[in-house]
């Protein structure tokens, strides 16, 4: 029989003699703070403080000192709690990564991933879910209510759920879309991924939050950005790229800036889901998108009643939550490519359509005049607009208060900026003795379009005039 650890043996070591009348637990002993052992803590060297496990907080050497004993050593001597952890239960960094041990050993994260590290330790924040015992044969409810709502998506939809729930270590390159009018039963349908995945590995969040300085939320597996929907055109220009980096990996870590914490990195798994009410002010897409999957439902909330959704969630309660989650662990993924661009759905091209300028099919005219030059510059448009007596576009391009979302108007036609190297500071070109933006086809190599930038800032030769007859 091998004698108890030291660690072991910590609660019930009595603390210094002294005056005070010694604390005591809830049996009476002279021990630890009822509730609070050595196991729940670990030494954050970078902070010197001092990471409650139970909740994930940082605590002052003082708050630890107040709840552990100081520890007994064996020449009679006192040691401090927070001294002992500091010595025996430090780690260098804490990270979120799910599929790792608790306590990750020999390596530390860097923004390029996991570099080895002899002797270095880091503690995991990731926390599995429960397990929940169910049968996957019995998930059929389930299923009829997803096929409802979807039936033309509900394959991809599982398969996404799935993998979710079954690769906790691996990021799904897409964001998931449901959408549909309210009172349909998105949410019903999404709450066994839910308790799946864990409800600590849930965020909720509204674009709002995405949009704001601390990013806590990515610190979960599943990611549900609720009732997306247009928040004017320079805000669903700057959310669409704002996701970009979150949608796809790589990067494959990402930096955690989280309120009153020291920054640290995660793993870049969460897979986002998002849900909205409306199809053609929701989320801006570009034609070109390769991150979302779009899945609309034509259902009404007139299609159910009340006693429909009070039958499945008593179904839910009476272990039918738990099939959903054991369907969802066990279900065949072996056709499933989860780095592969998704289908581009007929819900995808309406939101493509709806996010299409007004004036873009008059811009696009315009290039037509303009022979679809490979490089052209804004000046090149409002000119050519306003020789074509097209007023109203050349005005509109013309507006100072529009210059922000004219990048994302020339990717529309098929053009993007192309910065110069020798202007370091704005990355503009001079055009006519002015500093202007010049864009080339996005079609064209990376070469290819530097050249034809270069080419426009070369003044265009003047026509010889004609002959006299």
């Amino acid at each position: 029989m091998t004698s108890p650890s030291i660690l072991d043996t910590l609660i019930t070591q009595p603390p210094i003699q002294s005056k005070r009348k010694p604390r005591t637990g809830m049996n009476g002993m002279s021990a630890a703070a009822a509730g609070f052992s050595y196991h729940d803590f670990y030494s954050h060297l970078p902070t010197h403080k001092y990471l409650h496990v139970p909740t994930g907080e940082l605590w002052p050497a003082s708050s630890v000192n107040a709840k552990l004993p100081p520890v007994n050593l064996a020449d009679d001597s006192y040691v401090k709690a927070h001294a002992w952890l500091d010595e025996h239960r430090a780690v260098m960094q804490i990270v979120w990564m799910p599929g790792e041990q608790q306590v990750i050993e020999d390596r530390v994260m860097q923004a390029a991933g996991w570099q080895a590290h002899a002797g270095a330790r880091s503690f995991n924040l990731y926390v599995p879910p429960s397990m929940v015992t169910g049968d996957a044969t019995k998930a059929g409810a389930w299923l009829g209510h997803l096929e409802r709502l979807y039936p033309d998506d509900w394959p991809f939809i599982v398969n996404w759920f799935a993998y979710t729930v079954q690769h906790p270590e691996d990021k799904i390159n897409c964001a998931l879309v449901l959408g549909g009018g309210p009172g349909i039963g998105k949410d019903t349908l999404v709450e066994p991924l839910r308790v799946a995945v864990g409800a600590h590995n849930v965020a909720d969040i509204t674009p709002a939050i995405m949009f704001g300085r601390f990013n806590r939320w990515v610190r979960n597996k599943l990611v549900r950005v609720s009732e997306v929907r247009d928040l004017g055109d320079l805000d669903r220009y700057g959310f669409y790229e704002h996701c970009k980096p979150y949608l796809a990996s790589p990067p494959d870590v990402i930096r955690v800036d989280e309120k009153n914490m020291r920054e640290y990195y995660v793993a870049n798994v969460c897979n986002f889901l998002f849900t909205t009410n409306h199809l053609t002010d929701g989320l801006y897409l570009p034609a070109d998108d390769r991150r979302h999957y779009v899945a609309w439902s034509a259902r009404t909330s007139t299609d159910f009643t009340d006693a429909y959704f009070r039958k499945f969630w008593a179904w839910y309660a009476g272990g039918g939550m738990a099939n959903v989650v054991a369907f969802l662990r066990g279900h065949d993924l072996s056709t499933f490519d989860a780095k592969a661009p998704p289908p581009k759905t007929s819900a995808f091209w309406q939101m493509v359509a709806a996010g299409e300028a007004p004036e873009g099919g008059e811009m696009r005219d315009v290039i037509d005049r303009l022979g679809n030059p490979d490089a052209i510059t804004l000046r090149d448009l409002i000119d050519a607009a306003n020789a074509a007596q097209m007023d109203s576009l050349g005005y509109e391009l013309s507006l100072r208060a529009n210059r922000r979302s004219i990048p994302h108007r020339m990717e529309r036609v098929g053009y993007s900026a192309v910065r110069n190297p020798n202007a370091p500071d704005d990355g503009l070109y001079k055009v006519g003795g002015k500093r202007v933006a010049v864009y080339a086809k996005s079609s064209l190599t990376a070469a290819q379009r530097y050249r034809a930038a270069q080419d426009r800032t070369q003044p265009v030769p003047k026509q010889p005039p004609l002959p006299d007859r």
